[in-house]
């Protein structure tokens, strides 16, 4: 099991290119970051967590651009896997942005690992003329076209949202296969959704019973004859020893934490105190040497 740091990025905290190096130098695995292009004034959908059209956190109208932060902390690292936490693929033209994520896993020497969500905020997706019933079934053909032109010499794809004909697309990612890991609510739907189209699941804030959901993603991975074992990312508040051990022991590949990030001073700090509780201490030189 490994360990990661979520940067909730704005353009009021410290820049990629800043934190990053200090993520790897503490001996942490990964670095996460989230997608908002822009967030509807006027709103009708709730927040998760608030439970009405509020949003929890400014930052969510003020959040940078994934990939280009991603590209910007590929530069100054070596180790750490980035990763995003999540984006919103279907707010985007689906063969620009595969240029743009086989770009970044060439820059980065085969590190990028794509967290997608369905998207919570129906107004948000309401302006890419996104319809919300048929947002699954978008994003599914969105990861199924990215693929093709990631992997085959000559790619196509025909689907309801994404049709293309036989086409050229360089350069091809270092990774043969970029992992893809849903953040979504921890139930059969989703999961089932998994097994289909992706690698692995990251859980909500809001998660509660982990074990119990862990056990019913496995078991609808092996129902759809998926070899291995699904990706898992957990989001951490605080880490109690015995609980990371229960995970540990279940299958959970990553476990994430937020920080500070308002000064170099204090995201160092806190990146420092929390590697010493996860024993992390003398393990900066080994990150990444089992990929």
């Amino acid at each position: 099991m490994e360990f990661g740091i979520v940067q909730f990025t704005s353009d009021r905290g410290l820049m990629p290119h800043v934190l990053a190096p200090l993520i790897e130098e503490a001996g942490f695995a990964s670095y996460f970051v989230p997608e908002h292009g822009h967030i509807p004034t006027r709103r009708e959908t709730a927040h998760p967590r608030t439970g009405d059209s509020s949003l929890p956190d400014d930052r969510y109208m003020r959040t940078l651009d994934p990939w280009t932060s991603l590209a910007a902390a590929a530069a100054v690292t070596e180790r750490i896997r980035l990763a995003t936490a999540v984006a919103l693929p279907v707010q985007s033209d689906p063969i620009t942005l595969a240029k743009t994520l086989a770009t970044v896993d060439h820059l980065s020497s085969g590190r990028l690992t794509l967290g997608v969500g369905f998207g919570w905020n129906l107004d948000e997706l309401a302006d890419h003329d996104v319809p919300p019933k048929r947002r699954r079934t978008m994003l599914r053909e969105y990861l199924e076209a990215m693929r093709a032109l990631w992997t085959d010499e000559e790619a196509e794809y025909h689907g309801e949202f994404v049709d293309f004909g036989p086409s050229w697309a360089w350069p091809k990612p270092r990774q043969t296969h970029i992992p893809t890991i849903v953040g979504a609510a921890g139930n059969e739907k989703n999961f089932k959704w998994i097994a289909r189209s992706a690698d692995g699941w990251i859980t909500t804030p809001g998660e509660e019973d982990i074990e119990g959901s862990v056990a019913l993603l496995k078991q609808i991975w092996s129902d759809a004859g998926r070899s291995g074992d699904p990706q898992i990312v957990v989001l951490d508040f605080k880490p109690v020893p015995e609980k990371l051990e229960r995970w540990r022991e279940i299958g959970v590949t990553t476990v994430l934490y937020g920080l500070p990030d308002d000064s170099v001073e204090r995201a160092s700090g806190y990146l420092a105190k929390l590697a010493g509780k996860l024993g992390l201490a003398h393990s900066a030189g080994r990150v990444g040497a089992s990929r």
